[in-house]
């Protein structure tokens, strides 16, 4: 018998068990913090969750659950396959987020490189370009509806009688694209307070003698911000841009303060008519349906989120 190899399992096994024992305590020491945190997720999260997957079966009747007709996936089959206003739902979603998302990342960084360099009144600027972030959506949006009203609203006087660019006034509000204006720049004027604070957090951590050598060396102000700025900025550019898109999936209160969908539901996003179904026409079960396919793809995004930034940490 290999004596040796014996004495060597039995203190590995003895080793073992005492980081178990100590991890047992160490459990037993964090378990009364976490518990209402679990609590809090368990009743907030996962019964809501499994709850809307379970309504999503049903053809669910909200004054009586106990006689909802199951339909399986149904409701799935009719969001993916036979309902177009779903699909220009989706549409909208997806210009909403390619047009936002850039929008505000160029001005917030833009704002940042500005704001970055010793200027007088800095301070003073920081807050008016953060003061939209905080501002209520509910104002902002009776704002811009107030801008974009009819007639000779404040745009349209502008366009027409004072840059005459416009030969008569638009409906801004009433036709389909041209509703697409007030969202998308409502959007990303009231996004770019945010992205401006996290690039700037972002550009006080890249050495200044970088920019020194690269200046010493003959670099033009472009090469400095190609070579030097962009690069060091792609972790923060990458978190700001997964999470700016998970925003934009998430709009909808802009939307129904401004158009409520409309024309003729041309303006919706899977939100408002999200809303719209299990709200106005009490279809919770499409409803919810409609907010699991959201769930799905926000889960995707940060899925991909992570794998990107990792990637992004790694370089």
């Amino acid at each position: 018998m290999n004596t040796g190899g014996v004495m060597a399992s039995i203190a590995l096994n003895a080793r073992r068990t005492v980081h178990a024992r100590k991890g047992l305590q160490q459990l037993g020491v964090a378990l009364p913090f976490m518990l209402p945190g679990f609590l809090l997720v368990i009743v907030f999260v996962l019964y809501p969750l499994a709850r809307g997957v379970q309504m999503s079966l049903y053809d669910w009747n909200l004054m009586a659950p106990e006689q909802s007709d199951f339909v399986g996936l149904k409701n799935f089959q009719r969001a993916l396959t036979q309902d177009p206003l779903f699909w220009i739902a989706v549409r909208n979603t997806a210009l909403y987020a390619a047009i936002t998302v850039p929008g505000q990342m160029v001005l917030g960084l833009g704002a940042a490189l500005l704001l970055n360099v010793a200027v007088r009144g800095r301070a003073i600027f920081r807050a008016l370009y953060y003061l939209p972030v905080v501002t209520s959506w509910l104002v902002v949006s009776y704002l811009f509806a107030y801008l974009f009203s009819d007639g000779m609203g404040p745009v349209n006087f502008l366009l027409v009688q004072g840059l005459h660019v416009l030969a008569e006034p638009v409906d801004w509000l009433h036709q389909t694209w041209t509703a697409e204006v007030p969202i998308n720049l409502l959007g990303i004027w009231k996004g770019i307070g945010w992205n401006m604070v996290i690039f700037l957090a972002a550009l006080q951590y890249i050495p200044h003698e970088l920019y020194e050598a690269a200046e010493t060396d003959g670099a033009s102000d472009w090469q400095r911000f190609w070579r030097i700025t962009l690069p060091l900025l792609r972790p923060a550019l990458l978190f700001v841009s997964i999470v700016l898109v998970i925003g934009a999936f998430n709009v909808f209160l802009s939307v129904y303060l401004l158009t409520a969908g409309g024309p003729q539901d041309s303006t919706e996003v899977l939100l408002s008519y999200m809303y719209v179904q299990a709200f106005k026409y009490l279809d919770f079960g499409y409803g919810v349906t409609i907010g699991l396919l959201l769930g799905f793809a926000v889960v995707v995004i940060g899925f991909l989120q992570r794998r990107l930034i990792r990637g992004a940490s790694e370089d």
